[in-house]
């Protein structure tokens, strides 16, 4: 019988110069799914789908540097850097062809990552994804503006503003939010009072969006008729981040893809329907 049992890991990956502690989790056997997460959270995202997939597949949740327990360098936290992470890690990793599937910030990077080398990516999975239009939640739009990122990144660090950090992130992102797992908003509230981590995430708000929406040079819908892979979008019914036009203007565009539509879901399908999840990740790589 397949070994399910998640691990945990640690692994130095080279980007830019840079030698950065990354942390990851792991399990299974098989053909390898690596899962990319969303802006301010980490691989422990995952966590709820890993060992269901591990069943057939060998299931990596990497946690992107500034997040989780990876390290937290002085960066840009741009597009380009998560994707040059993201390509390093499959290296480090000895990874050389994977499914990719990422949530919001790691669906663009997931994308991005299958383009640059298109080669290594056997499927990819666009999880509530980034990139696919300009609209995006007002909450996020104003985190791009200087006065409120420095407010956020002072204030959040106190303990009764991580507290705050967790309750209105848990809001957005969940359709129900009496869903979300105390795990994953203590998981919140305990990144929030890390160094750097809220500052990572700040930064990388302003290098996607600007109080306007998503900054078009990170629009990637011209581009996906190039994708030649199977490609699943799946996205929550009621998704408050990024809209559902959003998936329906990509999945117009794919030639060889599949949409799926999370009922009564927000934009985090992979916690909020997770078994459903699991079946559409399999339905894609198998």
């Amino acid at each position: 019988m397949q070994n399910t049992e998640l691990s945990v890991g640690n692994v130095t990956v080279p980007v830019n110069g840079s030698q950065l502690s990354t942390h990851y989790l792991a399990a299974g056997e098989g053909s390898p799914i690596v899962l990319l997460h969303g802006l301010g959270d980490s691989a422990y995202s995952w966590q709820w789908v890993i060992e269901p997939l591990a069943l057939k597949h060998r299931v990596y949740a990497v946690s992107f540097p500034g997040f989780g327990r990876s390290a937290k360098p002085q960066a840009s936290y741009s597009p380009d850097f998560f994707t040059a992470f993201t390509d390093a890690f499959l290296d480090v990793m000895g990874i050389d062809t994977t499914a990719l599937v990422g949530n919001s910030l790691g669906g663009l990077i997931a994308f991005r990552v299958a383009m640059r080398k298109p080669e290594r990516i056997n499927a990819l999975g666009l999880v509530s994804s980034a990139g696919l239009g300009s609209e995006v939640s007002l909450v996020l739009r104003l985190l791009t503006l200087p006065v409120v990122g420095k407010m956020v990144t002072a204030w959040n660090k106190t303990a009764i503003g991580a507290y705050q950090w967790a309750m209105l992130t848990t809001v957005l992102l969940f359709a129900h939010p009496t869903r979300a797992p105390r795990v994953w908003s203590y998981g919140l509230k305990k990144m929030a009072r890390m160094p750097g981590y809220l500052e990572a995430t700040v930064a990388s708000a302003k290098q996607i969006g600007s109080v306007k929406g998503q900054r078009e040079q990170q629009i990637i819908l011209d581009e996906l008729e190039a994708l030649k892979i199977p490609t699943a979008v799946l996205w929550g019914e009621k998704d408050r981040v990024v809209p559902l036009q959003h998936a329906h203007a990509a999945f117009s565009r794919i030639p060889n893809g599949r949409m799926i539509v999370f009922e009564e879901c927000g934009h985090l399908p992979h916690i909020e329907a997770a078994n459903q999840f699991v079946r559409a990740v399999d339905t894609l790589v198998n």
